[in-house]
Parts: structure tokens; sequence; C-alpha cells
């Protein structure tokens, strides 16, 4: 009986107690419960990603929306700013005419007051022929015949 034997019957002894106290089955447990929780970790990080993956694309839409929001306001904005010109054009056309419209009837409501202060002139200055003609002397019937030819002279230059 040597040593190697000692040492063979220590080792067995040695299994047979760990045996008997179940340390490979606590082995087994650990180590199954280690797979456990990693494999949770890495059911929780796969859902995390998901969930990341879609609030990334809802992100990602609201930003599309905002872009054509953004583009609908421009074109808004264009179209409010073309109308606005365009009824300023308008309106400038409108008073443009309207001024016109109102020099031309002061104009013509000159003319009118021209032609009328030269008919009343042409009136006295033939009232003050006759008078003058009238003192001179003329015979009755040739100043009453001249004053008839001027009136009827006078009524056809007016007209």
């Amino acid at each position: 009986m040597d040593a190697t034997f000692f040492a063979l019957v220590g080792l067995i002894i040695f299994i047979g107690i760990v045996v008997y106290m179940k340390v490979p089955g606590m082995i087994t447990k650990a180590l199954d419960d280690r797979a456990g929780a990693i494999a949770n970790q890495l059911a929780e990080a796969k859902s995390l990603r998901e969930e990341a993956q879609r609030l990334l694309a809802e992100y990602q839409q609201k930003r599309k929306d905002a872009e054509i929001e953004a583009e609908e306001i421009v074109a808004a904005a264009k179209r409010d700013a073309d109308n606005i010109a365009e009824e300023a054009r308008v309106k400038t056309t409108e008073y443009v005419k309207r001024r016109e419209a109102m020099a031309m009837q002061k104009i013509a409501q000159a003319e009118t007051d021209a032609i009328n202060d030269v008919k009343s002139k042409a009136v006295e200055i033939a009232i003050s022929a006759s008078t003058k003609l009238l003192q001179a002397g003329v015979d009755a019937k040739a100043a009453g015949d001249m004053f008839k030819s001027s009136l009827s002279e006078i009524k056809t230059k007016l007209n």
C-alpha cells in the first residue's frame, strides 16, 4: 500500500462527498440560472432595440409630416403674397382710372365754363355794339335789322 493507493482512495472519497453533496447539480443549476439571466437580458435588449426602431420610425414620420406641412405653409404664403400683389395692381389700376376720369371731368367742366364765358362775352359785345350803333343815330328800321341779324348770327355761332 503505497501513497498512490491512498491518493486514489482520497480522490474517490472526495468525489463521493462531492456527489453526495450534489455539487454537480448546484453547478449545473448555477450555469442554468446564468444562462437564463443572459437569455432574459438578450430578450430585453431585443425588446429595447425594437422599441428604439419603432420610435425612430415614428420620429422620421413626424419629421416628414413637418416638412410637408412647412412646404404647404410656404406655398400658402406664396399664394397669399401673389393674391395681395394682384389686388394691389387691380386697386392701383382702378385708382388711376378714377383719377383719370376725375381729371377728364374737370377738363370737360373747364371747357364748358370757357365756352360759357366766351358766349357771355360774345353776347356782351353784341349788346355793346348794338348800343353804340343805336347811339350813333342809326334809324330805327336799320338798327332793328342789324340787331336781328347780329342776334341770329350770334345764335348760329353759339350753337
